[in-house]
């Protein structure tokens, strides 16, 4: 006589499958790689910061950027100014000079870009002389604050990048840089200006054209000579340092300097 099958082994019938069937969870948990409460957490820190070097590497080698001029300055200000020098027009007469000059005498594939921080200021006025002569050479290194930083009009969005880590744009400031073009700033310009500096006198960037606009300016917030005579840095680092008042110094500097590339490694 044949034994019948043990409870836990007995065959289901269609009606208990359906009980079963109900009573499972009807969602599937998110792959880690879609889940957001995980990317935003501190866990995954180095994943997004490993983003923003990876997509900005692969857009940036889509549109075949290899080098730059770097534009740097205040984000607040603003053209015709009550007194003093109108920088925001000169910033935009230099980039549009040096992009004419680049399209000019350089082959599409050799052409330099025009790198700034995106936002408003001295950033839009250069990358408005830019997209005089080409909105494509002009690149967008922005990042996320609670005021004054949003991407300009002059820039493609193919070209225009959005960093959460200041330390992630800087590298990317760094690895695009061919000449360093600086107006006047704040906090913000004097920290990107010193540790391109600090980068280039210790070895870790290869020597590039320094052009600081604006002696006026300069001459009375950083008084480099004296630095150099207190032995706190060499002349030779003073001497990698052009200012400028006008854009024919600057074009002639830039434009003389940069016969050739040598990308950081």
């Amino acid at each position: 006589m044949r034994k019948k099958p043990a409870k836990k082994y007995a065959a289901r019938t269609p009606a208990v499958k359906r009980r079963l069937a109900s009573r499972r969870p009807g969602w599937t948990p998110a792959k880690a790689y879609k889940n957001e409460e995980f990317l935003m957490s501190s866990q995954a820190r180095t994943v997004r910061m490993l983003c923003e070097y990876l997509e900005p590497l692969t857009r940036l080698k889509r549109q075949k950027v290899e080098h730059a001029i770097i534009f740097w300055g205040s984000a607040r200000l603003r053209p015709k100014p009550k007194s003093g020098p109108d920088y925001c027009r000169l910033a935009t007469e230099l980039g549009e000079r040096l992009a004419r000059w680049t399209v000019r005498s350089h082959s599409p594939e050799s052409r330099y870009y025009f790198c700034c921080g995106g936002g408003p200021g001295i950033m839009e006025a250069s990358a408005k002389g830019v997209a005089r002569v080409d909105k494509r050479l002009n690149v967008a290194l922005n990042i996320s604050l609670p005021f004054e930083q949003s991407v300009n009009d002059h820039v493609t969005p193919e070209l225009a990048f959005e960093f959460h880590y200041f330390f992630m744009r800087k590298f990317w400031f760094l690895k695009l840089a061919a000449a360093m073009v600086v107006f006047p700033g704040g906090f913000g310009t004097f920290d990107e200006l010193f540790e391109m500096l600090t980068l280039v006198q210790t070895g870790r960037a290869q020597p590039m054209p320094f052009v600081l606009f604006g002696r006026e300016f300069w001459n009375e917030v950083v008084d480099f000579e004296a630095l150099a005579r207190r032995g706190l840095i060499s002349a030779a680092d003073v001497r990698q340092i052009k200012f400028a008042d006008t854009v024919d110094e600057a074009f002639a500097h830039l434009s003389t300097r940069l016969t050739s590339v040598s990308l950081s490694p």
